[in-house]
Protein backbone atom coordinates (compact mmCIF):
# COMPACT_ATOMS: atom_id res chain seq x y z
CA UNK A 1 0.00 0.00 0.00
CA UNK A 2 1.00 3.43 -0.77
CA UNK A 3 1.23 5.85 2.26
CA UNK A 4 1.97 9.54 1.64
CA UNK A 5 4.76 10.64 3.62
CA UNK A 6 3.56 13.45 6.17
CA UNK A 7 6.16 15.75 7.97
CA UNK A 8 5.22 17.43 10.71
CA UNK A 9 6.96 19.98 12.91
CA UNK A 10 6.07 20.86 16.18
CA UNK A 11 7.15 23.79 17.23
CA UNK A 12 6.60 22.97 21.15
CA UNK A 13 6.43 26.87 23.24
CA UNK A 14 8.34 28.55 20.51
CA UNK A 15 7.60 31.70 18.48
CA UNK A 16 5.33 34.31 18.89
CA UNK A 17 2.68 35.27 16.67
CA UNK A 18 4.83 37.66 14.94
CA UNK A 19 8.31 35.55 14.73
CA UNK A 20 5.67 32.77 14.00
CA UNK A 21 4.30 34.67 10.65
CA UNK A 22 8.56 35.45 9.89
CA UNK A 23 9.18 31.61 10.24
CA UNK A 24 6.68 30.60 7.52
CA UNK A 25 8.05 33.28 5.31
CA UNK A 26 10.93 31.52 5.56
CA UNK A 27 10.05 27.76 5.39
CA UNK A 28 7.18 28.37 2.42
CA UNK A 29 9.57 28.32 -0.38
CA UNK A 30 11.76 25.37 0.94
CA UNK A 31 8.89 22.67 1.81
CA UNK A 32 6.90 23.23 -1.50
CA UNK A 33 6.96 19.25 -2.53
CA UNK A 34 3.45 17.82 -3.35
CA UNK A 35 4.35 14.28 -2.64
CA UNK A 36 4.58 15.05 1.05
CA UNK A 37 2.38 15.90 3.41
CA UNK A 38 3.52 18.98 5.00
CA UNK A 39 2.57 20.05 8.57
CA UNK A 40 2.98 22.82 11.01
CA UNK A 41 1.69 21.95 14.46
CA UNK A 42 2.00 25.63 16.39
CA UNK A 43 1.27 26.60 19.96
CA UNK A 44 -2.78 27.76 20.18
CA UNK A 45 -1.57 31.68 19.70
CA UNK A 46 -0.06 31.22 16.62
CA UNK A 47 -2.79 29.04 14.92
CA UNK A 48 -4.64 32.08 13.58
CA UNK A 49 -1.47 34.02 12.09
CA UNK A 50 -0.05 30.89 10.89
CA UNK A 51 -3.18 29.46 8.91
CA UNK A 52 -3.59 33.12 7.16
CA UNK A 53 0.32 33.11 6.81
CA UNK A 54 0.07 29.22 4.82
CA UNK A 55 -2.97 30.22 3.13
CA UNK A 56 -2.56 28.88 -0.74
CA UNK A 57 0.22 26.89 0.19
CA UNK A 58 0.77 22.93 0.39
CA UNK A 59 1.14 23.42 4.31
CA UNK A 60 -1.08 22.42 6.93
CA UNK A 61 -1.85 23.43 10.23
CA UNK A 62 -1.89 21.91 13.82
CA UNK A 63 -2.57 22.11 17.55
CA UNK A 64 -0.34 20.63 19.79
CA UNK A 65 -2.65 20.07 22.49
CA UNK A 66 -6.61 19.93 22.95
CA UNK A 67 -8.95 19.22 26.05
CA UNK A 68 -11.50 16.25 26.57
CA UNK A 69 -14.90 18.77 26.63
CA UNK A 70 -16.28 20.88 23.73
CA UNK A 71 -16.75 24.23 26.68
CA UNK A 72 -16.81 25.10 30.14
CA UNK A 73 -14.87 26.01 32.97
CA UNK A 74 -11.46 24.60 31.77
CA UNK A 75 -9.07 27.66 32.79
CA UNK A 76 -5.96 27.43 29.99
CA UNK A 77 -7.70 24.61 28.13
CA UNK A 78 -8.09 25.00 24.43
CA UNK A 79 -11.07 22.84 22.73
CA UNK A 80 -11.16 20.58 19.31
CA UNK A 81 -14.08 22.85 17.66
CA UNK A 82 -11.49 26.16 18.90
CA UNK A 83 -8.42 24.37 17.15
CA UNK A 84 -11.16 23.93 13.98
CA UNK A 85 -12.88 27.10 13.48
CA UNK A 86 -9.32 28.73 13.68
CA UNK A 87 -8.43 26.95 10.82
CA UNK A 88 -6.36 24.03 11.83
CA UNK A 89 -7.13 20.61 11.18
CA UNK A 90 -4.23 18.28 12.73
CA UNK A 91 -3.49 18.05 16.57
CA UNK A 92 -0.48 16.70 18.98
CA UNK A 93 -1.40 13.90 21.40
CA UNK A 94 0.44 11.98 23.65
CA UNK A 95 3.75 13.83 23.51
CA UNK A 96 5.80 13.10 26.14
CA UNK A 97 6.30 16.57 27.21
CA UNK A 98 2.94 16.05 27.98
CA UNK A 99 2.75 12.64 29.71
CA UNK A 100 5.75 14.00 32.05
CA UNK A 101 5.18 17.86 32.87
CA UNK A 102 1.38 17.33 32.86
CA UNK A 103 0.97 13.89 34.28
CA UNK A 104 -1.81 12.91 31.16
CA UNK A 105 -2.35 8.63 31.01
CA UNK A 106 -3.00 6.89 28.53
CA UNK A 107 -6.71 6.23 30.00
CA UNK A 108 -6.63 10.77 29.65
CA UNK A 109 -5.19 10.45 25.85
CA UNK A 110 -7.51 7.82 24.56
CA UNK A 111 -10.11 10.22 25.40
CA UNK A 112 -8.12 12.90 23.24
CA UNK A 113 -7.99 10.50 20.36
CA UNK A 114 -11.45 9.79 20.84
CA UNK A 115 -12.65 13.42 20.94
CA UNK A 116 -10.60 14.40 17.83
CA UNK A 117 -11.45 11.95 15.77
CA UNK A 118 -15.02 12.54 16.84
CA UNK A 119 -14.39 16.31 15.69
CA UNK A 120 -12.46 15.62 12.18
CA UNK A 121 -9.00 16.55 13.65
CA UNK A 122 -6.32 14.21 12.37
CA UNK A 123 -4.71 12.97 15.77
CA UNK A 124 -0.94 12.70 15.75
CA UNK A 125 -0.41 10.04 18.68
CA UNK A 126 2.82 10.26 20.24
CA UNK A 127 4.34 6.52 21.85
CA UNK A 128 7.83 6.17 22.91
CA UNK A 129 10.03 4.70 25.62
CA UNK A 130 12.80 6.08 28.30
CA UNK A 131 16.20 5.47 27.99
CA UNK A 132 15.79 3.23 31.43
CA UNK A 133 12.97 1.26 29.75
CA UNK A 134 15.58 0.40 26.70
CA UNK A 135 18.29 -0.59 28.41
CA UNK A 136 16.14 -3.01 30.44
CA UNK A 137 14.88 -4.46 26.99
CA UNK A 138 11.07 -3.25 27.44
CA UNK A 139 10.89 -1.21 24.35
CA UNK A 140 8.40 -3.13 22.52
CA UNK A 141 6.25 -4.38 25.36
CA UNK A 142 6.02 -0.69 26.26
CA UNK A 143 4.84 0.98 23.13
CA UNK A 144 2.17 -1.71 22.34
CA UNK A 145 1.17 -1.07 25.89
CA UNK A 146 0.62 2.66 25.16
CA UNK A 147 -1.11 2.16 21.49
CA UNK A 148 -3.39 -0.54 23.06
CA UNK A 149 -4.53 1.74 25.71
CA UNK A 150 -4.51 5.03 23.68
CA UNK A 151 -6.66 3.63 20.90
CA UNK A 152 -8.93 1.25 23.17
CA UNK A 153 -12.50 1.30 21.73
CA UNK A 154 -11.33 3.20 18.31
CA UNK A 155 -12.79 1.60 14.92
CA UNK A 156 -10.78 0.48 12.36
CA UNK A 157 -12.33 3.30 9.98
CA UNK A 158 -11.30 5.59 12.50
CA UNK A 159 -7.82 4.32 13.50
CA UNK A 160 -6.92 4.54 9.49
CA UNK A 161 -7.25 8.52 10.45
CA UNK A 162 -4.69 8.48 13.20
CA UNK A 163 -1.24 9.22 12.76
CA UNK A 164 1.54 7.80 15.18
CA UNK A 165 4.53 9.29 15.56
CA UNK A 166 7.28 6.94 17.47
CA UNK A 167 9.59 9.31 19.10
CA UNK A 168 11.92 7.16 21.59
CA UNK A 169 12.06 9.65 24.69
CA UNK A 170 15.75 9.46 25.07
CA UNK A 171 16.32 11.12 21.66
CA UNK A 172 14.13 14.23 21.55
CA UNK A 173 16.21 17.34 21.77
CA UNK A 174 19.23 15.83 23.10
CA UNK A 175 21.18 15.22 19.67
CA UNK A 176 20.63 11.43 20.11
CA UNK A 177 18.84 9.30 17.24
CA UNK A 178 17.71 5.91 17.29
CA UNK A 179 19.37 4.39 14.15
CA UNK A 180 17.75 3.78 10.95
CA UNK A 181 17.70 -0.03 12.27
CA UNK A 182 16.31 0.68 15.84
CA UNK A 183 13.54 3.38 14.77
CA UNK A 184 12.40 0.64 12.08
CA UNK A 185 12.42 -2.67 14.64
CA UNK A 186 9.94 -0.23 16.53
CA UNK A 187 7.76 1.10 13.51
CA UNK A 188 7.45 -2.57 12.51
CA UNK A 189 6.03 -3.69 15.68
CA UNK A 190 3.73 -0.64 15.72
CA UNK A 191 2.35 -1.76 13.08
CA UNK A 192 2.44 -5.33 13.51
CA UNK A 193 0.32 -4.21 16.96
CA UNK A 194 -2.16 -2.56 14.66
CA UNK A 195 -2.48 -5.19 12.73
CA UNK A 196 -3.13 -7.49 16.22
CA UNK A 197 -5.85 -5.13 17.17
CA UNK A 198 -7.59 -4.71 13.85
CA UNK A 199 -6.40 -6.46 10.40
CA UNK A 200 -3.41 -6.22 8.29
CA UNK A 201 -5.20 -3.69 5.58
CA UNK A 202 -6.14 -1.21 8.53
CA UNK A 203 -2.14 -1.36 10.11
CA UNK A 204 -0.89 -0.97 6.64
CA UNK A 205 -3.07 2.39 5.95
CA UNK A 206 -1.91 3.90 9.36
CA UNK A 207 0.97 6.31 8.58
CA UNK A 208 3.54 5.80 10.99
CA UNK A 209 5.91 8.89 12.04
CA UNK A 210 9.70 8.76 13.41
CA UNK A 211 10.28 11.87 15.77
CA UNK A 212 13.63 12.11 17.83
CA UNK A 213 16.09 14.46 16.54
CA UNK A 214 15.67 13.60 12.81
CA UNK A 215 17.45 16.63 10.69
CA UNK A 216 18.51 17.13 7.88
CA UNK A 217 21.49 14.64 7.61
CA UNK A 218 19.62 12.24 8.93
CA UNK A 219 16.33 11.95 7.54
CA UNK A 220 17.03 10.36 4.02
CA UNK A 221 18.03 7.09 5.63
CA UNK A 222 15.53 6.75 8.08
CA UNK A 223 12.73 7.76 5.21
CA UNK A 224 14.11 5.11 3.36
CA UNK A 225 12.69 2.31 5.66
CA UNK A 226 9.39 0.59 4.67
CA UNK A 227 7.76 1.28 8.08
CA UNK A 228 8.84 4.75 8.50
CA UNK A 229 6.21 6.97 6.49
CA UNK A 230 7.43 10.74 7.98
CA UNK A 231 8.52 12.67 10.56
CA UNK A 232 7.97 14.51 13.74
CA UNK A 233 10.11 17.07 13.81
CA UNK A 234 10.97 19.06 17.01
CA UNK A 235 13.93 21.62 16.96
CA UNK A 236 14.44 21.43 13.39
CA UNK A 237 10.98 22.79 12.77
CA UNK A 238 12.38 26.02 13.59
CA UNK A 239 15.03 26.30 11.00
CA UNK A 240 15.79 26.37 7.77
CA UNK A 241 16.88 22.38 7.99
CA UNK A 242 13.56 21.59 7.71
CA UNK A 243 12.80 21.85 3.80
CA UNK A 244 15.72 19.66 3.52
CA UNK A 245 13.80 17.23 5.68
CA UNK A 246 10.72 17.48 3.50
CA UNK A 247 12.25 16.67 0.25
CA UNK A 248 14.98 14.29 1.99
Amino acid sequence: MSRKRIIAGNWKMNKTPSEAKALCETLIPLVGNDDVEVVFCVPAIDIVPVVEAVKGTNIGVGAENLYIEDSGAYTGEISADMILDAGAKYVIIGHSERREYFKEDDEFLNKKVKKAIEKGLVPILCCGESLEQREKGVTIDWIRLQIKSDLDGVSAADAKKVVIAYEPIWAIGTGKTATSDQAEEVCAAIRACLAEIYDQETADAIRIQYGGSMNASNAAELLSKPNIDGGLIGGASLKADFGQIVNA
